[in-house]
């Protein structure tokens, strides 16, 4: 067990090339040492500075930028017989004084580095520099040593690639990409819903569905492949659905894809007129059906594919550095999960991805109110909520079984009260509409509430239950049916100053 990490989910990488055997002596020096001290995997770029000293290579998803959705204080949801990584990182770091060192956007593990010692580097970094920090400034001069000590690790773990920051960074254009951009801008209480992808290859009872919401919502998200199991992708869902004029928001997840797939992927819906696109980091391969893929399959996380992609959009760069002649539209999103950390970890774990570059926020599903107004209050707290759209999650109750399957659901919060509601309602006729009321409670609070822009209704397999919701809770309609001609709008694009 490490001393100061949980112990390693994975084994340490191996180099992909070979060193010189010092070189290689060196390095599996270093490796026991860290390997003691932190469970270290030797990925290559060591952020330890910035996540007081708790390895996050821990993670059984190797997460670099903070906790996913359905953590909890009492263990990881990927391995409930260790602790969650990222709460002991957020907890030291809150006793350190030292939360807001982890709103840095740290850069996805180099395979190049993988396997291969740090410390060689970091002292050639050192004489490079000529910059210090020198160890005489730590007795004389403590000011100078602890900025310059900040600065040469910054400089350690950013690599030219990356250059991640900790700043907010808006957009780089000014009039609206995607329907539901223009939608959100303009005021309007916005409605969005989630069609579940077939699970085979006939695009009809998809389209059905879109044509049954079209009047309702402003677009319709699409998963990809949740719980990780398999269903039609959804880049091709987000197609059929844009083709029967839907406007869909193409979710894009970590798991499984590279960040070769990931911009690929992402360049092709661009190039298919798809413009919204929920990042996503995805659940574990442990929550899909057997036999289980292999689970050391998280090469990025959602915040990561955000940065890469505003970066993408705003400066017509590829990771690698090549340029774009013509660079993607992108309207980015983000998943929040108010009920999983507590509120003041959560609001951090937001404030990253709005740094990263989301422009809109799709919660998980909301039952306690209450809970969600601390949440709401947290981001306030941080200046968020003039930053972000927000769309809080609506999931309709169709059964007491369904009730009691959420309940479990890492992220979720159903309250007793709403538990029993369903339980006592009696048969299933009856239970549906018990779901449909407490649904449509909901609704209303959340309607009147500062700092939500809209919901987004997530009704499991129940899409034909979203117009009802939509017309008994009197939601409005999109009023923006149609962005400008793409000539006027690169006329508008050309006139435009960049946003500060």
């Amino acid at each position: 067990m490490p001393l100061f990490s949980p112990r390693r989910y994975q084994a340490p990488f191996m180099p992909v090339q070979r060193d010189s055997l010092p070189v290689q002596v060196f390095t599996a020096f270093e490796q026991a040492i860290k390997g003691a001290l932190f469970g270290c995997r030797m990925c290559g770029n060591c952020i330890l500075q910035e996540t007081a000293f708790v390895c996050p290579m821990t993670c059984p998803k190797g997460l670099r930028n903070g906790l996913c959705g359905g953590a909890t204080p009492d263990h990881c949801e990927v391995d409930p017989s260790r602790p969650c990584t990222w709460y002991v990182i957020y907890e030291r770091s809150e006793r350190m004084g030292r939360l807001d060192k982890l709103l840095e956007i740290n850069a996805p593990v180099d395979g190049n580095r993988v396997g291969h010692e740090t410390w060689l580097d970091m002292i050639k970094l050192w004489f490079k520099r000529k910059a210090g920090p020198y160890p005489w400034d730590f007795v004389f001069n403590r000011a100078k040593f602890n900025r310059e000590w900040e600065e040469f690790f910054y400089a350690l773990r950013q690599p030219d690639w990356w250059q991640g920051d900790s700043q907010y960074h808006p957009p780089a254009y000014t009039e609206p990409i995607s329907l539901l951009e223009a939608n959100l801008r303009s005021g309007v209480f916005t409605v969005t819903a989630e069609i579940a992808p077939p699970l085979d290859a006939s695009p009809e009872g998809l389209i059905k569905k879109v044509n049954m919401l079209k009047p309702y919502v402003t677009a319709a998200n699409f998963t990809d492949n949740a719980s990780a199991t398999c269903r039609m992708n959804s880049l091709a869902s987000s197609k059929l659905c844009l083709d029967a004029g839907l406007e869909p928001v193409m979710q894009l997840q970590a798991r499984d894809r590279t960040r070769v797939v990931i911009q690929s992927d992402a360049v092709g819906a661009s190039g298919l007129g798809i413009r919204n696109i929920l990042c996503l980091t995805g659940d574990h391969h442990r929550f899909g059906p057997a036999p289980m893929a292999m689970p050391d399959q998280f090469d990025m996380d959602g915040v990561q594919i955000l940065w890469m992609l505003r970066r993408m959009r705003d400066e017509g760069k590829y990771i690698d550095g090549r340029e774009m002649k013509i660079r993607p539209k992108f309207f980015l999103g983000a998943a929040a999960s108010p009920f999983g950390a507590p509120p003041k970890y959560e609001a951090i774990r937001a404030e990253k991805k709005i740094n990263a570059g989301a422009q809109f926020i799709q919660t998980q599903p909301v039952f306690d109110y209450n809970r969600f107004t601390e949440w709401l209050e947290a981001l306030d707290k941080r200046n968020l909520l003039n930053k972000v759209y927000i769309l809080a999650g609506i999931v309709p109750l169709r059964s007491a079984k369904a009730a009691h399957f959420m309940k479990d659901v890492p992220g979720v919060v159903l309250t007793e009260s709403d538990l029993k509601r369903m339980d006592s309602a009696g048969d299933k006729e009856a239970q549906a509409e018990m779901g449909v009321t407490i649904a449509l409670e909901m609704i209303e609070r959340l309607k009147n509430t500062p700092g939500i822009h809209g919901l987004h209704i997530m009704a499991v397999h129940w899409e034909s239950i979203v117009p009802r919701l939509v017309e008994e809770a009197g939601l409005p309609r999109p009023v923006v049916r149609e962005l400008p001609r793409p000539e006027v709008a690169r006329e508008q694009e050309k006139e435009a100053v960049p946003a500060s």
